[in-house]
């Protein structure tokens, strides 16, 4: 197999729910400060056990503030990136794009025998959007996934409507694992056999006619 990718990729508004939770913790931290130092001057005017007494108030409040900032982290940040990836458009030509290259898939001998229209997943946040809530896909097409490392590789079929075919490719660019017609909609787990450094995904019955 031999990949040949061609950059190209359109801006993504997708963290945009992190970059306002971001502005509300820096918007936070700085009323507290600004707090902070209007009690503090206050203080000058209080004896000293009236001063512990701000003291604490005001940690206790910072306290207060950091765990509200994990909360949020947590809780919210994911429920927003897991949001974005429904409102964007994933469908071939919408409002995400990946990169875009030909992958051959070659016999024993070297001899290619077929050549695919990839979509190319070479980062962690491609990786974990795939084809998720993508509908339609065309015969020649597919998406090849590709990981910093080789090693052990699984992946399941959470909110992804189509059915697909699975090799999992190795360092070397050789096909060590292959799943046929992957269940949609699915957290069953596909793992593979051997490490891998890459998978591709494409339609159901392509295996079959092609490998």
């Amino acid at each position: 197999m031999a990949a040949d990718p061609q950059p190209e990729r359109s801006i993504c508004n997708c963290f945009s729910g992190r970059t306002i939770i971001s502005r509300w913790i820096i918007f936070g931290f700085i009323k507290f400060g600004f707090e902070l130092k209007k009690q503090n001057n206050k203080s000058k005017n209080v004896t000293n056990s009236q001063q512990k007494v701000v003291r604490g108030n005001i940690f206790i409040k910072i306290g207060i503030a950091v765990l509200i900032v994990a909360v949020v982290v947590v809780f919210v940040v994911p429920g927003l990136t897991d949001r974005s990836y429904k409102n964007e458009t994933n469908e071939p030509g919408g409002g995400y794009v990946y990169k875009r290259g030909n992958v051959a898939i070659l016999d024993s001998l070297g001899k290619e025998r077929v050549k695919i229209d990839a979509e190319f997943a070479d980062t962690e946040y491609d990786r974990q959007r795939g084809l998720m809530f993508r509908k339609t896909m065309q015969e020649g097409q597919g998406m090849l996934f590709i990981f910093p490392v080789e090693e052990m590789q699984s992946f399941w079929m959470r909110n992804t409507y189509i059915p697909l075919d699975i090799l999992f490719i190795d360092a070397n660019k050789k096909i060590v694992t292959i799943h046929k017609n992957t269940k949609t909609l699915s957290d069953q787990s596909y793992p593979s056999t051997a490490p891998s450094k890459m998978f591709l995904k494409w339609l159901v019955g392509f295996v079959e006619t092609w490998c």
